[in-house]
């Protein structure tokens, strides 16, 4: 019997997934392919307790490293990764370029697969300083030259490929009908015109003081922004500064997904505020309960609604368009954000590209 090839996951938190694409991307892949690869997934200790750490199966091991997968501590985390699964896999799965500046000397000595998902430009999000930017945007220029094969999530990133690097990446993008529950709970708010949602990280780059500041403008309409409101200070000054208005619902992280459901399919709109990073899990995951979007407009999300959404570029315009949106065109953006799902954003769309990728 022939065994399986083997394909090692580097870069995530671990699974089971909470937050996070790449986490979600790491659980899809061994829940839906371990019949066909053997998967080895690196996971953070300072994430899984003891208590929390599955035990391994046939086809999926788990790896559990003594550091953090974010922050400075990640370079450690996936170099340390990378040169383990050099001796247990056949194909490295690496998400992210932290770790990529070990490369070079990995291509020395194995000829082993090693594929990159460049994620969406860490280099440009605000929430690093200057030296940790310069540090990103090498590492992502060395990940790019000696990966043999380059994942974009976004055409956008694929073109930034193509004008740095003259490099044709592979666009695989993230599923997001795992959310789809088949259950729709009570609507959770008593105010005529509903609540606008949102879920994400409390970070710069996803223009959430612009959103609470629209918001804060309109004080019959409600919002509820699910997010680590005590992270970091940026995101403790947030939430001091706008907790106190009434219609502003300040959520901490969910991570059941009926749960977080419970919000998310009774929203009158979804408010998607990111600024960069490529295809977001988020906005995926919205367009397949088939929410009507209203997100912040720069390419990257215009390019994953197919521009049907509805856009804003201040808290100004949000509040002009979320004030002047009908009942008739709500629902029709709903619709077209399912159609588009349903074409691009399936796991089974998904984990057939990546199920190429390992093969070849």
């Amino acid at each position: 019997m022939k065994s399986k090839k083997r394909i090692a996951i580097i870069g995530t938190v671990g699974i089971p997934a909470r937050y996070g694409g790449f986490e979600t991307l790491a659980e899809q892949l061994v829940t839906r392919l371990s019949h066909e690869f053997s998967f080895t997934v690196f996971c953070s200790k300072k994430a899984y307790p003891k208590s929390e750490r599955e035990k391994d199966n046939g086809s999926v091991k788990k790896v559990y490293l003594p550091l953090a997968a974010n922050g400075l501590q990640s370079i450690l985390y996936d170099v340390v990764s990378v040169i383990w699964a050099l001796f247990i896999s056949d194909v490295l799965l690496v998400l992210g370029v932290s770790g990529a500046f070990i490369l070079p000397v990995i291509k020395l000595i194995s000829r082993k697969k090693i594929i990159l998902h460049i994620d969406g430009l860490e280099w440009k999000r605000a929430k690093w300083n200057g030296l940790a930017r310069k540090y990103l945007k090498a590492s992502e220029a060395v990940g790019v030259k000696f990966a043999d094969v380059i994942i974009a999530d976004n055409e956008e990133i694929r073109n930034h490929l193509r004008n740095s690097y003259q490099c044709e990446g592979v666009l695989i993008e993230y599923g997001g009908d795992h959310v789809i529950t088949g259950e729709i709970s009570r609507p959770l708010s008593t105010v005529e015109d509903g609540y606008a949602f949102s879920v994400c990280r409390i970070e710069p780059e996803n223009n959430i003081e612009m959103i609470l500041q629209a918001f804060s403008t309109m004080p019959s309409r409600q919002l509820v922004l699910v997010g680590n409101w005590f992270n970091s200070q940026y995101s403790k000054s947030l939430y001091e500064k706008y907790t106190q208005y009434p219609n502003l619902r300040l959520t901490p992280p969910i991570y059941d997904i009926k749960a977080l459901n419970e919000l998310r399919q009774n929203c009158y709109m979804y408010i998607h505020g990111h600024s960069a990073g490529g295809t977001n899990p988020s906005l995926v995951e919205a367009m397949c309960l088939e929410l009507p979007v209203l997100a912040y407009s720069v390419n990257y999300n215009i390019y994953s609604t197919q521009n049907k959404a509805l856009y804003f570029s201040s808290a100004s315009e949000l509040v002009s368009v979320y004030q002047s949106v009908s009942e008739g065109r709500r629902a029709e953006i709903a619709l077209d954000m399912k159609r588009v799902a349903d074409e691009r954003y399936k796991w089974s769309i998904i984990i057939a590209k990546y199920r190429d990728e390992f093969c070849i």
